[in-house]
């Protein structure tokens, strides 16, 4: 292929060929993104061929080549940002002709002795760090000296905010916010372009209206209903447990459900799981002992508990119960 028709700019990584076009608009769309799809690789492929073609250097990951300055001055997407308005500081400090000098990060704190940052945490001249204050004559008495200084530094945290705010106001007129505000400048209470509040439908407002009066510990059970307000749909299944308090009809209940779980752990192998004749002759022995070592060794013949031979097994659907042999 004969990279000479084509048109290649190596500092944008672009190749255009002005010769070439598309087949009359009558042919179908598969047939002209089968063309595009093969003009494009037919471009790519010069792009690779002139970059194999730059002196390169060896490296551990391959060729690298340094790539010419782009030929082609391609459009710009947006519009160029406009200059920021100044602020009252800056100029303030342009009338008074204040030069903005940097300062270290680190300042010495004549209450420690020692260097610490200027600005964060353990900073110097700290608050926490001054045991003492001396008292002025100006001073009420009864006043608290401590109270006084955090009042100070709230005024001057929320002075400071304000001159924030009226700042981005007044670059917000015309059009040079910052870009970390630009995205959000309609929803900015501070712009004063804030978008019209649209119509909330009468559906939305049952929504709202039920999420709120669901989100109680009772779920809704116990608030007073609005006028017209239906009770909240219940689409899911919810799980029902036993009070912790027994009440009339409680013991019943729970002694069902305690028969039911019984019933079904012991239905598929019910000689395995539970002997009852077994579990009573233990009984009748462990007593006997207990009797003879408490009469001294003295044999009798005590009567013996029976051991009753009824299966747990469920009945039969005609209503008679099997019993073991």
């Amino acid at each position: 292929m004969e990279q000479s028709q084509y048109e290649i700019d190596l500092g944008n990584l672009m190749a255009f060929d002005l010769h070439h076009q598309f087949t009359s608009p009558s042919s179908s769309r598969e047939e002209i993104v089968k063309e595009a799809l093969e003009q494009g690789t037919k471009l790519v492929q010069a792009v690779a061929d002139a970059l194999f073609n730059l002196p390169s250097t060896e490296d551990l990951d391959g060729p690298i080549v340094k790539l010419p300055a782009p030929t082609t001055r391609l459009p710009r997407e947006k519009p160029l940002p406009k200059p920021r308005p100044p602020t009252k500081w800056e100029l303030f400090a342009d009338k008074k002709g204040i030069n903005k000098r940097k300062k270290d990060k680190l300042a010495f704190d004549e209450q420690t002795g020692t260097w610490k940052r200027r600005h964060g945490y353990d900073r110097v001249n700290d608050d926490n760090d001054i045991p003492i204050i001396e008292a002025k004559m100006t001073d009420e008495p009864g006043t608290d000296p401590f109270a006084e200084r955090r009042k100070e530094k709230k005024s001057r945290v929320d002075k400071q905010e304000k001159n924030r705010l009226q700042n981005l106001k007044q670059a917000a007129k015309v059009g040079g916010l910052p870009s970390h505000v630009q995205l959000a400048a309609t929803a900015l209470p501070i712009t004063g372009t804030q978008a019209m509040p649209r119509k909330v439908g009468k559906d939305e407002l049952q929504n709202f209206a039920g999420m709120a009066s669901t989100a109680t510990a009772s779920g809704g059970k116990f608030d007073k209903k609005l006028p017209g307000e239906k009770p909240p749909k219940h689409e899911k299944k919810y799980r029902k447990f036993l009070p912790a308090v027994e009440g009339s009809g409680m013991g019943a209940l729970e002694k069902q459900q305690t028969e039911k779980v019984l019933n079904k752990l012991i239905s598929k192998n019910s000689h395995e799981v539970l002997n009852v004749e077994k579990a009573v002759n233990m009984y009748n022995v462990k007593k006997e002992k207990k009797r003879r070592n408490k009469d001294g060794g003295r044999s009798s013949t005590p009567g013996k508990m029976k051991s009753n031979k009824k299966s747990f097994k469920k009945t039969s659907k005609g209503g008679s119960s099997k019993k073991e042999k």
